[in-house]
């Protein structure tokens, strides 16, 4: 069985204004001293509003699911001992008028110095799966062929519509702040993986990156696990949903090395489609058409049928086809996370998405 590991992140907000709090140190803390998440499996982040967990190595989706789901509550009962929620958002739907203080550790410190703008605007909060490969070259071929169906997973991950107390207008408004970083958006295409490291340490030659983890592509090699980490979804809602991308990324990677196994062609993509169809999804989910790896408009949901297509013998092998094909179908009836917190907004106000977003505990 191919193992997989998720890492999401979370906001830290005060419950009553729904403005980000910076406690991330404090519920990190907490968190590490209870009996539902070991110290390493929570972590901090940039700003000390947001916090990171990252699932253990897993072989199954219910191995996964069960994890996030015990590390949601662990992080939950820490931020609500501290007066805070955590919030399963792609992005701050409120700010304070100054920028949320930094954690202080040397290469935070020295992102802020290169880029102090981005850095406060940097309340966003992304899911990001870890899928094993045999090696760095096959991993070089998995991201050549998975780039296409980027715009697809992007557009179904959606949950960040909401900044400044305002609809973007966009259903992932996190992929569009992401994306001003020097290195983001769309991988190139990589002959092999010397060429990826050759490139990667061009920019660090340049000083155009303080170290490698500023490589933020939407899929990358790991530089700490032999995996491929795809890292274009925001932030699940749920752990269902978290779990149905799981489940999906792994059947495209698996996929991939079996093509790869095969010498199938590569796809012909250019650049500059792809990320055009990176931005419609951004802009839109699942709320039109989707750009096609082919490079055709397409009904929304009839790329998400063909993606199960494509996916379709890497999901039955793994024993995970009923449980993706079910939460794809309630994704697509219920609709993302950008569009419910749209919903909750034009119900109830921003209190509305507060409540939306926050994930609590189950501690009585």
């Amino acid at each position: 069985m191919t193992t997989i590991g998720v890492e999401e992140e979370y906001l830290l907000l005060d419950p009553a204004t729904g403005l980000p709090v910076p406690q991330g140190e404090e519920v990190r803390l907490a968190t590490g001293l209870g009996r539902l998440a070991a110290d390493r499996e929570v972590q901090h982040e940039l700003l000390q509003a947001q916090v990171e967990v990252a699932t253990p190595v897993c072989e199954t989706l219910e191995e996964a699911g069960g994890h996030l789901l015990r590390l949601r509550q662990a992080v939950a009962v820490a931020a609500e001992e501290h007066g805070c929620r955590i919030a399963a958002c792609g992005a701050s739907p409120l700010r304070r008028g100054r920028p949320v203080a930094v954690t202080d550790e040397a290469r935070y410190r020295a992102m802020v110095t290169q880029a102090p703008q981005l850095v406060a605007e940097q309340l966003v909060n992304g899911m990001h799966v870890h899928v094993a490969v045999p090696g760095r070259e096959e991993g070089v071929q998995v991201l050549n062929r998975i780039r296409a169906w980027l715009p697809a997973l992007t557009a179904m991950s959606a949950n960040s519509p909401l900044w400044d107390g305002q609809d973007t207008g966009f259903a992932s408004w996190r992929t569009v702040i992401f994306g001003r970083w020097p290195v983001s958006g769309m991988p190139p295409l990589f002959q092999d993986a010397a060429d990826y490291d050759q490139r990667i340490e061009r920019l660090l030659d340049a000083g155009l990156m303080a170290d490698i983890g500023q490589v933020y592509w939407q899929a990358r090699l790991s530089d700490r696990y032999p995996t491929v980490e795809v890292r274009c979804s925001d932030v699940q809602l749920s752990a269902d949903e978290a779990v149905m991308l799981a489940g999906i990324i792994r059947a495209l990677v698996q996929t991939a090395l079996a093509e790869t196994a095969a010498e199938a062609p590569l796809p012909d993509h250019t650049p500059e489609l792809l990320r055009a169809a990176m931005w419609h999804a951004a802009r839109h989910g699942l709320g039109a058409t989707l750009v096609d790896p082919g490079g055709a408009s397409r009904c929304a949901a009839e790329v998400l049928h063909q993606l199960l297509r494509h996916i379709g013998p890497a999901l039955d092998a793994s024993g995970d086809t009923r449980q993706v094909t079910a939460l794809t179908d309630r994704l697509l009836r219920k609709g993302t996370g950008a569009e419910r917190q749209r919903a909750a907004l034009a119900d109830g106000g921003l209190q509305a998405v507060t409540d939306l977003i926050s994930v609590r505990s189950t501690v009585p």
